[in-house]
């Protein structure tokens, strides 16, 4: 398992902590530094759920929030499946998330206190409000959303609530993969927009950049 996913990352790009809440008092931070090693394990379930969002017609963006280090919520856009423009991955992944608090009679705000998002795109604005809101620590993304980016793109994560606190944030990790799915994903016809709207693209286009970025 170990070797797949390195070999998933093997030619990624270079990791940037763009800030770190623990940066101004050099405090030790045990759950950074297990968020950081575990990473790579976590980013491909994220990939895996972009992938599933491709395969289905979505665009291509998958996530896991991370608890004492077990998945208890993961998303991928669901917007043209529900015919719901909110359901993007991590609003899907946090109604799971929510889910799995109540089985088990926890309350939602202090575990996610101690939670980590992976994300393998710059979660948008209304997204990143929503994380904010939960009181998340930390957020790894793979690639920048330059077009509706809410963590340091577009918007300011911090922007979005009175007094918030700084969190960890970490990009980098898997970005030229969600670019390529971002790509192939604007390569294939839209099956789903009216017969007279469709624009007829490429499928081969789209099977070779999927190949080249060994998805």
């Amino acid at each position: 398992m170990v070797d797949v996913i390195s070999d998933f990352f093997e030619n990624d790009d270079s990791i940037r902590v763009l800030s770190r809440k623990n940066e101004t008092t050099g405090e030790c931070d045990l759950e950074f530094d297990n968020a950081f090693e575990n990473m790579r394990k976590y980013m491909k379930f994220a990939f895996d759920e972009a992938l599933e969002a491709l395969r289905l017609e979505e665009v291509p963006v998958g996530c896991v929030f991370v608890y004492e280090n077990q998945i208890i919520g993961s998303g991928r856009n669901r917007v043209n499946e529900m015919l719901n423009a909110t359901l993007h991955a991590e609003i899907v992944a946090i109604r799971n998330a929510e889910r799995w608090c109540q089985e088990r009679n926890l309350n939602i705000y202090e575990v996610m206190k101690k939670t980590t998002l992976y994300v393998n795109l710059e979660p948008c604005q209304m997204c990143a409000s929503a994380v904010q809101l939960l009181g998340i620590p930390r957020i790894f993304f793979g690639a920048c959303n330059d077009r509706f980016g809410g963590i340091v793109t577009v918007g300011n994560v911090y922007d979005y609530v009175e007094n918030p606190a700084t969190m960890d944030l970490v990009c980098g990790l898997g970005r030229s993969k969600t670019i390529g799915l971002l790509q192939a994903f604007y390569c294939q016809t839209n099956t789903k927009a009216p017969e007279s709207k469709r624009l007829r693209k490429s499928d081969d286009k789209k099977a070779k950049l999927l190949k080249s970025l060994q998805l």
